[in-house]
């Protein structure tokens, strides 16, 4: 991030609060779960250093300088740190709050603010518009232009927007709301709940999507996809930009709220993060802050609400050797690493080998490969040796950026693995 030396101190609304960042006791056991520490050795690139940089900010005796934020930069928030800490520091709060300064009060380049506002502020709270993106990339990717820009090597000048192309995968069939919004359960209806579509999850899997359908009718679920609904806002908030997450919360508050459904399910890891913490994000509005504290007790990943469920055995047997790479909103934000590993194992056939540090970040991140190649290649190369190890011929996961990232790894080694969410694999055995 480009950035220009700042006033001392943090301020306004957005402004991390004193009693977060004086809860560190620095006791170290954030240290050796945080990937960036692991993979630099520096004190400067843990979430204890972070900390002490931002209560020197806050203290008055550091500005939002460069340097300074280059270490927030490089941070994942992956939250790995917050499920050692042994003081409850909420980490992942107070760095999107830091980045919402250094956002609100840093001069960015104007291709920076143009990037910004074009994603967090046209795309991602129209679905119409990313439908409209997803189609002219599909054409894209179709028609051959795709192969002659990367055989020609058209965007290498422009780096990040070389680095997005890169990452894009193939684009198969969109999902599509179903006719009235509602699917009907398998059977007798036992509950209702609601699907949250999102943003990534349509476009790119699509077929997730579809998959969660199918599984929560089978399991006695009568599916309510709001057509009202849009982005869950958590790539707007780690980015800095928490009123637009904001807008978009009470967006899906107020359509899922209207649904009437006792669960609102999240194959997202990250979205299903996001939505959990709806009530901090809007403890300040008053017509929100309770209707978001009801909301967020209504937020389920899929694993962990099919888990809780008497499960609809599956009925055809999956012969395969299968790992389980935890995706680190659902292990370290959400607190579940169980349910997930259960699912899997209600599935006859399959056999679940656990890897060497299977809830270490793999470097997806959200935006994070494109802002910090080097550091996200690190992390998928010392992951991808730990998949060597365990001889998969499935990696499962639970976000589409695990997802992404682990199929790139796969095809940079010339791996031959299927990577699936383990949602897709519980819907084939049902199949």
């Amino acid at each position: 991030m480009s950035a220009v030396k700042l006033p001392i101190g943090f301020a306004g609304p957005d402004a991390p609060a004193e009693e977060d960042l004086y809860k560190c006791v620095h006791c170290g056991l954030c240290l050796q779960v945080c990937p960036t520490y692991v993979e630099t050795g520096l004190e400067t690139e843990s979430p204890r250093g972070r900390l002490a940089l931002m209560k020197a900010v806050s203290e008055q005796r550091l500005g939002l300088t460069p340097r300074l934020l280059e270490h927030m930069d490089l941070c994942l928030q992956c939250r790995a740190c917050e499920a050692a800490c042994p003081s409850g520091v909420p980490f992942g709060r107070v760095m999107e709050q830091t980045r919402a300064q250094a956002a609100s009060r840093t001069k960015l380049s104007r291709r920076t603010r143009v990037a910004r506002w074009l994603a967090f502020r046209v795309l991602l709270p129209s679905p119409a518009r990313l439908r409209m993106a997803g189609w002219a990339l599909k054409a894209y990717q179709r028609s051959g232009v795709q192969w002659l820009v990367r055989e020609l090597r058209v965007l290498k000048p422009l780096g990040a927007l070389d680095r997005m192309e890169q990452q894009l995968p193939p684009l198969g069939r969109f999902f599509r709301v179903p006719r009235g919004g509602v699917v009907p359960a398998r059977g007798k209806a036992m509950r209702r709940v609601g699907m949250l579509s999102g943003c990534v999850m349509p476009l790119a899997y699509g077929a997730v999507n579809e998959a969660t359908v199918r599984v929560l009718a089978r399991n006695g679920c009568e599916v309510a996809v709001p057509r009202g609904q849009r982005c869950c806002g958590a790539l707007s908030a780690h980015s800095g930009d928490r009123e637009g997450a904001r807008a978009l919360a009470r967006k899906n508050i107020d359509a899922f709220l209207a649904a009437q459904v006792e669960a609102v399910v999240v194959n997202s890891a990250g979205c299903g993060s996001a939505m959990k913490e709806y009530g901090e994000l809007l403890k300040d509005d008053a017509a929100y802050r309770e209707k978001a504290k009801r909301f967020a007790a209504l937020v389920r990943d899929v694993s962990e609400y099919l888990a809780a469920l008497p499960l609809a055995a599956p009925t055809r047997a999956m012969r395969a050797r299968v790992t389980y790479q935890d995706s680190c909103h659902l292990a370290h934000a959400q607190r579940i690493k169980d349910a997930p590993r259960a699912v899997l194992r209600a599935i006859p056939g399959l056999e679940l080998v656990e890897m060497e540090e299977a809830d270490m970040c793999c470097g997806a991140a959200g935006v994070y490969t494109i802002t910090q190649r080097e550091m996200a290649s690190r992390l998928l190369e010392r992951k991808m040796g730990h998949v060597a190890e365990a001889k998969p011929q499935v990696i499962a996961t639970a976000n589409p950026g695990c997802m992404l990232q682990l199929a790139a790894g796969a095809r940079k080694k010339g791996m031959r693995v299927r990577v699936a969410h383990v949602v897709e694999l519980l819907d084939e055995a049902y199949e």
